[in-house]
């Protein structure tokens, strides 16, 4: 990165940016030490069990920026009431009790990111959003807007609260990408309802080097879209990875397949349409990686 060393602290570390995320931010020679549930872990750990088991502050000197990713999977298993609480409350209130430990801190860091999502929007047909674009309805816009206000009390200290609302990370170790390779390869593949719901995307790279960009720049502040600069329709995804694979994809699933599938999260992941323009990101200069789909899905699929 070319700058001072930092003492980064990453919640959710194990998760798919996470792991990333460490690798890289050693590489450049930093310190990154893992904020997690699990006690066995390599490398440095400090251990939490929110709320039960909060960090203490004093074990959070000596961090420059913090790094929260933490957060229970959205697209694992059905969305039963049980599985909404862990979603909403893995976020919320993992926030509020980290956020908690370092407004007791004498000297906090100078920086703390915040996951967040582009499911802040919600479903919003062709309406092009950016970062003043008002929240949703539902579940989902529901969720992100008390996870982002969690952390605003340190804004009021005069910590730098960033959140990346993050859009379709593309990964082939994991994600959304990954659980569509295998019914793809078999071209088993198609469009889901209609095709004409927008994804907003990003590779997992340009997700990894938005976050250090987030570290690195003062100006960077509030809500931060994380997508590539131009979202494509489902028909636009579908066809774009199928001739990457070289499949066909004639299978569509209809939406009232799709929601006796997968019941509510149809609707909120599967069938929503956000049209979403990373402009504060761009603004403040960051240079995607990864621009386009046909190039990213290339690139992702022959590393």
């Amino acid at each position: 990165m070319g700058e001072r060393k930092m003492r980064v602290l990453i919640s959710g570390s194990t998760g798919l940016i996470g792991q990333e995320l460490t690798t890289a931010l050693k590489q450049a020679g930093n310190e990154a030490v893992s904020l997690s549930r699990q006690s066995k872990l390599a490398g440095p750990t400090l251990i939490w069990n929110p709320p039960n088991t909060p960090v203490h502050p004093s074990s959070l000197n000596g961090f420059q920026a913090i790094i929260h990713l933490a957060g229970d999977s959205i697209a694992d298993g059905r969305w039963t009431a049980a599985k909404k609480t862990r979603i909403r409350d893995s976020r919320v209130e993992g926030t509020r009790s980290l956020v908690e430990s370092v407004l007791a801190m004498t000297t906090p860091p100078q920086v703390f990111i915040s996951a967040s999502a582009i499911g802040f929007y919600g479903d919003r047909g062709t309406e092009i959003l950016n970062e003043s674009s008002s929240a949703g309805r539902g579940f989902l816009p529901e969720v992100c807007q008390a996870w982002e206000a969690a952390s605003r009390p340190l804004s009021v200290k005069g910590i730098r609260v960033v959140h990346l609302r993050f859009g379709i990370i593309l990964s082939n170790k994991g994600g959304a990408l990954a659980k569509m390779l295998p019914p793809f390869k078999l071209g088993a593949g198609g469009i889901l309802g209609s095709g004409k719901q927008y994804m907003s995307w990003v590779s997992l790279d340009d997700a990894i080097h938005t976050i250090i960009f987030a570290l690195r720049t003062q100006s960077l502040e509030g809500p931060v879209n994380v997508t590539a600069p131009q979202a494509v329709t489902n028909l636009e995804f579908t066809k774009t990875l199928g001739g990457v694979l070289h499949r066909p994809t004639l299978l569509p699933m209809p939406a009232p397949v799709a929601r006796l599938i997968f019941g509510e999260m149809a609707d909120a992941l599967l069938l929503c349409s956000a049209k979403v323009q990373s402009e504060v990101l761009q603004k403040a200069g960051y240079t995607f990686k990864d621009p386009t789909l046909d190039g990213a899905l290339k690139r992702i699929l022959d590393s």
